[in-house]
């Protein structure tokens, strides 16, 4: 399994709305996404300052249902 690199929250959000995700929702500085052929599937993407690190971008794929190659391929 290739490494995640380390990301500015727009990085991720590009590559969200490139795999079909929408953005639904905004509370504080929390993204929802949802994708409309998976209507059980909710991302969230925090966006502030800085990276997002590791574990985090580990969960957004998880709820994206997402691979780390198939999320590197979108960036």
């Amino acid at each position: 399994m290739p490494k995640l690199p380390a990301l500015k929250p727009q990085e991720v959000i590009r590559a969200l709305n490139r795999a079909g995700f929408v953005l639904y929702r905004i509370t504080g500085s929390h993204h929802h996404f949802d994708h409309p052929e998976k209507p059980e599937c909710v991302v969230t993407v925090p966006v502030h300052r800085g990276d997002i690190k590791r574990g985090t971008l580990r969960s957004i794929l998880k709820q994206a249902d997402m691979t780390v190659e198939e999320f590197l391929a979108l960036l």
